[in-house]
């Protein structure tokens, strides 16, 4: 059964559902995935993957592959078939913890994962499963995904802050992807680890401001705070972004910061709350991505 950290029920505490969500809890977060999760996994040719490198940094990550490069040979383990691709910060590592985001835009699923490396060879990666429960469809732009091979080579660009190319994903974008670590992650019982979250909104929703910084409204979710509770307790994360058109991925390096004033918030219809993002580092990856998507729905 799950359990929540400090920073996931301090934000609970603070806006009033924390009873509601401990009974919630126990019941939703397992300690391995449920037949539907499993087969959901193996039908999909990507997943979001978070991770924390060697200096702390968590970072949002894709691995894709065609249909079925996942399988779940029990219910406490998934095997990924993939490595990181070209340019990807991603680094991995027996015993290092993992989250994992399968997501099938097209029917609005999305089912969370955080486990640890068991076993790592040249064709993927065994994870034991902390933690498995499901996600609402809320805010996934409908899209579909199909494996495709790259035609050419990836080039990667590296930076401290973003270039005109990445400024441009970022403000076409409608979906982005936000890794986020307790600082603990890994190291005890309860849901302490790294986490990789969805986000979408209107084409734009992720805002920059005249100093370069981003701003992102935090829509009503489920009320677990994973993210937020995450970002409670340690600052650092990791943002992806998929230019879905041309193949390309941004990957950033942030320290965030959780806006509470509703004030700010009502700038961004919907929004409760605001995240602040002020990048750190850059990896964008030009017509890296094995697949290609279906115009939204």
């Amino acid at each position: 059964m799950g359990t929540l950290h400090e920073g996931e029920v301090a934000v609970q505490r603070r806006l009033g559902v924390h009873e509601r969500m401990a009974e919630v809890t126990g019941r939703a977060i397992r300690d391995h995935m449920p037949d539907q999760h499993r087969e959901f996994f193996s039908q999909l040719p990507f997943v979001m993957v978070g991770s924390v490198d060697a200096g702390g940094q968590p970072w949002a990550s894709v691995l894709a592959n065609p249909e079925g490069f996942m399988q779940s040979p029990d219910a406490t383990h998934l095997a990924v078939h993939a490595l990181p691709l070209p340019g990807d910060p991603l680094t991995l590592s027996v015993g290092q913890p993992l989250g994992l985001l399968g997501i099938q835009p097209h029917t609005r699923r999305r089912n969370r994962m955080n486990g640890i490396v068991e076993t790592l060879d040249a064709d993927g990666f065994m994870v034991r499963v902390q933690h498995s429960f499901g996600n609402c469809p809320k805010h996934i732009v409908p899209r579909k995904a199909h494996f495709a091979a790259p035609s050419g080579d990836a080039r990667v660009v590296r930076g401290a802050g973003l270039d005109e190319r990445a400024w441009a994903i970022v403000a076409h974008a409608d979906t982005l992807f936000i890794a986020s670590a307790h600082p603990g992650a890994g190291a005890g019982p309860s849901h302490e680890g790294v986490d990789v979250s969805h986000r979408g909104g209107p084409a734009g929703f992720a805002a920059r401001d005249g100093a370069g910084t981003l701003w992102l409204p935090d829509y009503a979710g489920n009320f677990f705070f994973n993210t937020l509770g995450n970002l409670t307790v340690n600052p650092r994360a990791g943002l992806l972004f998929i230019d879905f058109d041309q193949g390309d991925v941004l990957q950033l390096a942030v320290r965030a910061e959780v806006v509470w004033d509703a004030a700010r918030a009502e700038a961004f219809p919907g929004a409760q709350r605001l995240l602040r993002f002020d990048v750190t580092a850059m990896v964008r990856t030009e017509g890296v991505l094995p697949l290609r998507f279906d115009a939204p729905q």
